[in-house]
């Protein structure tokens, strides 16, 4: 991103994303929500829907303070979304914590928590923009190597766009925090799994006609890692 620090929008302390508990993790620098949000591949969408609320997986892009989702237009989930407020979730885990007690085992995590409103959007050249943002997030490279959306996959296609001002994140690193008695006691084995994300060899599809090769955009892939803190 090339916006600079002093023009970006900072997040809101309000009552919704203000932590409550374990407030020594939660990250107030906004740069800490964008690597969150950079590192991710699917975020939790949670609505209301028939006055029930409802959690549904999917992916996302960001492009500067805006996040944009997609779906079917028929999909009942988006349209409940343009109804009210919504909650947009992310979260990585980076390691298992071993504690010397069973209440002390945790993780090693990385968390986002989005509050907005969801804006449809209409104009032509915006629902391009944040159906690209969308596609280059997860598969870098990719949206300019390909067919772009015809206008019918355009009618059939809602494209939403969230203001990220509103936002929590919270982020847990080190090792076990053990009490001291537990510690004294001895005998049993502390400290971290750390887990990773790798991405491992492109497999080509069945019908893949002779001669084509991998592309170095999703060669390029093969070196990417989720940080392990």
């Amino acid at each position: 991103m090339s916006e600079s620090a002093s023009i970006r929008t900072p997040l809101s302390p309000t009552l919704r994303s203000t932590p409550t508990r374990l407030r020594d993790r939660a990250a107030t620098d906004r740069a800490e929500l964008d690597a969150v949000l950079d590192a991710g591949l699917v975020c939790h969408l949670g609505v209301v829907m028939h006055g029930s609320p409802v959690v549904i997986p999917t992916v996302y892009g960001r492009d500067g303070d805006t996040l944009y989702l997609h779906g079917s237009t028929g999909a009942g989930n988006l349209r409940a979304a343009l109804t009210g407020a919504v909650s947009v979730a992310v979260t990585h885990v980076d390691g298992l914590i071993y504690a010397r007690s069973a209440m002390h085992f945790s993780m090693n995590y990385r968390s986002a928590v989005i509050h907005a409103r969801p804006t449809e959007l209409t104009d032509a050249d915006d629902r391009m923009h944040g159906l690209r943002v969308i596609v280059e997030h997860a598969a870098p490279g990719s949206w300019d190597a390909v067919r772009s959306p015809n206008k019918k996959e355009l009618a059939a296609t809602m494209v939403l766009a969230l203001d990220l001002s509103e936002a929590s994140v919270k982020i847990r690193t080190g090792g076990p925090r053990d009490d001291a008695a537990d510690i004294a006691a001895g005998g049993v084995w502390a400290g971290v799994l750390p887990i990773r994300q790798v991405f491992d060899a492109p497999v080509p599809s069945a019908d893949l006609e002779p001669g084509v090769e991998v592309p170095q955009h999703v060669l390029a892939r093969l070196a990417d890692r989720v940080p392990v803190h």
